[in-house]
């Protein structure tokens, strides 16, 4: 804790002999070994409380300057041990710095009355006119975010988690906007009612208003050339590069924003990667990404998405206004061109192509292609679960995961065959089923709402469907000794929590909790979370063992029935692996890949051993 004293009377002739000057000297406060010497052209208005000086910083690779202040007009401002402020061209003004900073050429640093720094502002998320459903705050997850949006026209659960938030917001609220240690500041325009953390290195930003910049040391923020940011939560080890332009925005752990990226009324969490384009009201989950210029994401909740150029959705279907949205569930893609009328559900990891209108509701078959050509809106079910882009897309997600493992605050659960996309996958199955009953196996074509599905892809599909079931069960079965389940937790529908694949009876307990008050505090429902994350394994065998039970139509898993649901695996994993391969080679026959690539791709799917044991499988 740094100790200050008044200056003396030589230290005061000494600062006026360095063209320094005070509305008050006694308001100026110093260290004890304050050295006057380090002071050039400063101007002090109300107060100041100045640590030490002493020594030099590193403001670019191999290149040291003395510490000091130079150039610069303060008011009301604390300046740490060991920085260098220098060409401040406006004022710096209630602002505390941290020690050893660098701010260099910023025209004006300053807080000004009933600033909230971005905390618990209410933004409106999927419904572009909405009157509000999430409040953005330094401790926000992607779960709490989801539940929030998912349930905010609770009224009893809306007040709840406003009080939460806004007691959370009124504990952790700073005096004015502060600047950690070990920040860099440099070339920026201005930073009005801001809250910097440690080790964030801001570089040729155009504006910082009404943020919280939540970096440390070890997880730093990088905020870049012309960039804007208003009324937004920036996470630890986010970049936001290249002329971004963010307005009432959540950025979370690891995201990237680059390359004049626009986003209004959106959040971004765990490693989403936005470039080029623009988002208006998105619920962008973990692993979001958008490369190009011509893409919107607007009005929709995305996880492990990935978005083709000029990908665009209508959240504006007739004449109500922008009000519309949609779920693209987890592992979607849209193909370059794509369009999507809202409101919408696409079942988890189908791929879009073409326009596709009449508001589809693809939730019950997962793995499918829906295909646009002219105005024929064709179907194909189970499709993407034996293509190459899912295998490669199932692995790489864990490995870019970006996030330090100490500073993980949304929930990211890889499993893609759950329970969640498992239920999708035997309705799907049922469905198909049911439609080839009804209209025999004599026809060409079967129809689905609006959409068409050819005979023999249905056929292919209900194949698709059963092999992922198969897989599943026999991947899960050698996990688990073949005995009851020991939690009743489990049972019945299961969601996606944005990341977080939990029993909808759990979800709907921490409701109830919030609104009863057993849950009162943020951090009580965060802890929640990652309590049912910890316990998935076991929720999932309770789901899992009436699931085999229910299928194979028996009363108990017995030593004949475990060889049984053994050697189903084995098989429908050898088929799928095989069908994976005759994609890949389908792919080399196009001619635009090497055939070391094809090659090296074959040898990984041949090598493969037990894949359900490693965690980015199952």
């Amino acid at each position: 804790m740094t100790t200050y004293r008044n200056l003396s009377q030589a230290e005061i002739e000494k600062l006026q002999n360095n063209d320094c000057q005070a509305q008050d000297w006694s308001l100026v406060k110093v260290s004890d070994d304050f050295n006057p010497d380090s002071l050039h052209r400063v101007t002090f208005y109300g107060t100041a409380q100045l640590g030490s000086f002493a020594g030099s910083i590193e403001v670019s690779e191999g290149f040291v300057k003395r510490c000091g202040i130079n150039n610069a007009t303060l008011r009301n401002v604390t300046v740490g041990n060991r920085c260098l402020i220098e060409n401040i061209g406006n004022f710096m003004n209630n602002v505390n710095v941290g020690d050893e900073c660098h701010i260099s050429n910023v025209c004006t640093i300053e807080t000004t009355p009933k600033a909230n720094y971005g905390q618990g502002n209410l933004i409106s998320v999927l419904n572009e006119v909405g009157k509000g459903n999430l409040l953005i705050f330094d401790g926000l997850n992607s779960q709490l975010a989801a539940l929030m949006v998912k349930h905010f026209n609770n009224s009893a659960l809306q007040v709840a988690i406003k009080d939460m938030v806004q007691k959370h917001v009124e504990q952790n609220k700073p005096a004015c906007s502060t600047i950690g240690n070990k920040v860099r500041i440099i070339n920026t325009n201005e930073i009005t009612n801001t809250v910097i953390g440690d080790g964030c290195n801001i570089i040729g930003a155009s504006r910082l208003s009404n943020c919280t910049v939540s970096s440390t040391v070890d997880n730093p923020i990088c905020i870049g050339t012309g960039v804007i940011c208003e009324k937004s939560i920036i996470s630890g080890g986010s970049r936001i590069i290249n002329s971004v332009k963010i307005v009432d925005c959540m950025v979370g752990e690891a995201c990237e924003l680059s390359n004049g990226f626009t986003a209004a009324g959106s959040v971004f969490f765990a490693n989403s990667y936005m470039s080029n384009g623009e988002a208006c009201a998105a619920f962008c989950g973990p692993f979001t990404v958008s490369h190009h210029k011509s893409s919107l994401l607007i009005g929709g909740m995305f996880s492990f998405y990935n978005a083709g150029s000029a990908t665009n959705f209508s959240n504006h279907a007739y004449k109500m206004g922008p009000m519309h949205y949609g779920i693209l569930e987890r592992g979607t893609k849209t193909a370059s061109g794509a369009y999507l009328l809202m409101p919408a559900n696409i079942g988890t990891f189908s791929v879009l192509f073409g326009k596709l209108m009449y508001h589809p509701d693809t939730r019950d078959l997962p793995f499918s292609y829906l295909i646009a050509y002219n105005d024929t809106m064709y179907l194909v079910p189970g499709r993407n679960f034996a293509t190459v882009g899912l295998y490669r897309d199932i692995r790489k997600w864990p490995k870019r995961d970006k996030r330090r493992l100490a500073a993980r605050k949304s929930i990211v659960n890889f499993d893609w065959l759950s329970p969640f996309s498992i239920s999708e996958v035997l309705r799907g199955k049922k469905i198909l089923e049911r439609l080839r009953e009804a209209s025999g196996e004599n026809v060409s074509t079967y129809n689905y709402h609006e959409y068409v599905i050819k005979a023999p892809l249905l056929r292919k599909g209900i194949h698709y469907y059963d092999l992922a079931l198969r897989i599943y069960m026999g991947a899960v079965l050698k996990r688990h000794k073949p005995e009851l389940p020991q939690v009743a937790v489990g049972e019945g529908d299961w969601i996606d929590l944005s990341g977080l694949l939990m029993p909808v009876s759990e979800e709907e307990r921490i409701i109830s909790d919030i609104i009863e008050g057993r849950l009162s505090d943020i951090n009580q429902v965060l802890e929640r979370f990652q309590f049912i994350h910890n316990n998935y394994n076991e929720y999932r065998w309770t789901w899992t063992y009436r699931m085999i039970l229910d299928y194979y139509h028996i009363d108990k898993l017995d030593d004949d029935a475990v060889a049984r649901i053994h050697a189903d695996y084995v098989a429908a994993r050898r088929e799928w692996i095989a069908l994976i391969r005759k994609d890949a080679e389908k792919e080399f026959n196009l001619g635009d890949v090497e055939r070391d690539v094809l090659d090296d791709f074959i040898a990984q799917l041949e090598g493969e051993v037990d894949f359900e044991n490693k965690k980015l499988y199952m």
